[in-house]
């Protein structure tokens, strides 16, 4: 059985920064593109980050292109999301998520694994 256990969230000042860890167990993450996905409350849940396979590959949503950096390391079944200059809108519960696709994708529906989330808040 494969979990995605996320860490890192917790309560920022606007300007600040955090690093969300996800770490996998049940199956190597070398066969899955890694993603990052954020929903604020009453929203629905969008897509923030992915990376591929192999890691030589990332795709960014706009909104966090160049304040947000995913990374990943195969050997310690880990991805993580560097989140610098963050602003109240990105206030939000962010997900962990593992696809099998090759490059990954934005599409929450070709998600196969998902994490239980962990809380981010940035205070004005």
């Amino acid at each position: 059985q494969v979990q995605l256990v996320e860490s890192g969230g917790g309560l920022v000042q606007a300007g600040g920064s955090l690093r969300l860890s996800c770490v996998v167990s049940g199956r190597s993450i070398s066969s899955y593109a890694m993603a990052w996905f954020r929903q604020a409350t009453g929203q629905e849940r969008e897509f923030v980050a992915t990376i591929s396979q192999g890691g030589a590959s990332t795709d960014l949503a706009d909104s966090v292109k160049g304040r947000f950096t995913i990374s990943r390391d195969n050997n310690k079944n880990t991805v993580s999301l560097q989140m610098n200059r963050l602003q109240p809108e990105d206030t939000a519960v962010y997900y962990c998520a593992a696809d099998s696709s090759l490059r990954g994708s934005r599409n929450l529906r070709e998600v196969d694994y998902w994490g239980q989330g962990t809380q981010v808040t940035v205070s004005p």
